[in-house]
């Protein structure tokens, strides 16, 4: 393996004296990780009490992969997220009444709106799901990292022999 030399000009401040330094090319490849090389881990997150945006922003932050040093932006680096107790997160303030999702039949006069307290009622996975898939890049790696994460309304979960670690937010 053949390494390129470079010679790196640095002057002193006191005396204008040039010292001549070789500079080690290989040390300065970029790493990008691929399928093969990315190490994907399963973690748990216990939604009980949190604030959905934080608890979410936390959540993509994760499948996404960004907390990892080999981190690409292109290819799926990061783990598979489990959030547990879906059905007791909290918002702040008015939310519960004031916060309105909107959804369209595709029918004309179609737009149906619904409450988050009404969600929640309804189905409190959904309230994590559409909070996190916004913050989710959106192509095709964004529906692959969505795929990665499993929410639960309560602390069941299918997903024991994986042996998730806990993490504390």
């Amino acid at each position: 393996m053949q390494t390129l030399k470079y010679w790196v000009f640095t002057f002193s401040t006191s005396v204008s004296i040039k010292k001549l330094e070789q500079v080690n090319t290989l040390s300065y490849k970029t790493v990008s990780a691929n399928k093969a090389t990315v190490n994907k881990e399963w973690v748990i997150i216990d939604a009980e009490g949190k604030i959905l945006g934080r608890l979410a922003s936390v959540v993509a932050s994760m499948l996404r992969g960004k907390h990892k040093t080999n981190f690409t932006p292109h290819v799926d680096c990061g783990d598979n997220v489990i959030v547990i107790n879906a059905d007791k997160i909290d918002l702040t303030g008015e939310k519960w009444s004031d916060k309105v999702y909107v959804r369209h039949t595709g029918f004309p006069g179609g737009q149906r709106f619904t409450t988050a307290e009404a969600m929640l009622k309804k189905n409190p996975i959904g309230l994590i799901e559409h909070a996190v898939k916004g913050m989710l890049p959106k192509n095709r790696l964004g529906s692959a990292l969505f795929r990665n994460m499993h929410v639960y309304a309560g602390t069941e979960h299918p997903h024991e022999a994986q042996k998730p670690k806990q993490i504390e937010l």
